[in-house]
């Protein structure tokens, strides 16, 4: 499911605003100085969307997107879609439209693609290290704000799930929420006593595991645990005859993850694949009128 395309708006007219500064530069690009200056107002120009690496792509569309909405008349031609993966040199789009409205977008449609295909392309990375476990990849709130929901977008788009969305949307009681309630069983007492379903709670200890079971979690977060200590966590919900799930997470990386999904644990959570995965290496390459590339936006 991809994010809703309001929402969608909103987050480019937002970025186009930070660009141009305003809304009266959005419609007019009187925002961008340098374009107006040097390019004449009917100059047309043809360019070619391309990865210079290896990505699994997301965002595509709302990077066209971004151009249609400078210029609404823009031919726009995707050559790929969400979820492929292209090899460095492919052509993602080709696009065709008003010089002035092109490259004053050029840089907001990059940022979305770059980030979004950054998140798919270190997703699928992770995926595809713990394929054939049963172990289900996901996400976290760790994201940039305002761009959750495109985050979890290109999440799934890599091959993840996604875990809650926000703090509206799904129970997970932490450490601090812990100390304050007075402990795992009260915490989780709680949240039961208020009709919440799905309760999860993390543990930092075998110990707050066998509570969590005995008090009856949903899930457990195993939070920072090495993998001798998960297998023990695994061993405590399989002999409490419970269908309590288990999620690792803390100190994940493409190096261990596989180590961790073979542990028995059904999720693992693995925050940097939206908080730092590496942009992907993009750019728009500008056609000369014989149909070679003339030069690298």
């Amino acid at each position: 499911m991809t994010p809703d395309s309001t929402d969608i708006q909103r987050l480019i007219d937002a970025a186009l605003s930070e660009d141009l500064g305003g809304n009266d530069g959005i419609r007019s690009m009187a925002g961008d100085i340098t374009s107006r200056a040097v390019i004449p107002e009917d100059a047309e120009l043809e360019a070619v969307l391309t990865t210079r690496e290896d990505v699994v792509v997301a965002g595509l569309d709302v990077a066209l997107d971004v151009f249609r909405r400078l210029d609404p008349q823009a031919v726009l031609e995707p050559q790929a879609s969400d979820g492929d993966h292209a090899a460095a040199g492919t052509v993602l789009a080709r696009i065709k439209g008003q010089a002035q409205a092109l490259l004053t977008a050029e840089r907001t449609a990059l940022n979305f693609i770059q980030h979004l295909s950054g998140i798919a392309t270190l997703t699928r990375a992770y995926v595809e290290r713990i394929d054939g476990t049963g172990c289900v990849l996901l996400d976290t709130r760790k994201t940039i704000p305002g761009l959750r929901a495109l985050a979890k977008y290109a999440t799934r788009t890599g091959g993840g799930s996604n875990h809650r969305s926000g703090l509206h949307d799904g129970v997970l009681i932490k450490d601090n929420h812990i100390a304050i309630a007075g402990g795992v069983a009260e915490a989780v007492a709680r949240a039961r006593n208020t009709g919440l379903p799905d309760v999860e709670v993390e543990c930092d200890t075998l110990d707050q595991v066998r509570e969590a079971l005995e008090a009856g979690a949903d899930t457990l977060l195993l939070d920072n645990m090495d993998v001798d200590t998960l297998r023990q966590a695994v061993a405590l919900r399989d002999g409490a005859n419970t269908e309590a799930k288990l999620e690792a997470s803390g100190g994940v990386t493409l190096e261990n993850v596989r180590a961790i999904a073979e542990t028995g644990v059904d999720f693992i959570s693995v925050g940097r694949i939206t908080q730092s995965a590496p942009a992907a290496d993009m750019g728009l390459d500008f056609m000369a009128r014989d149909g070679t590339k003339e030069k690298d936006g």
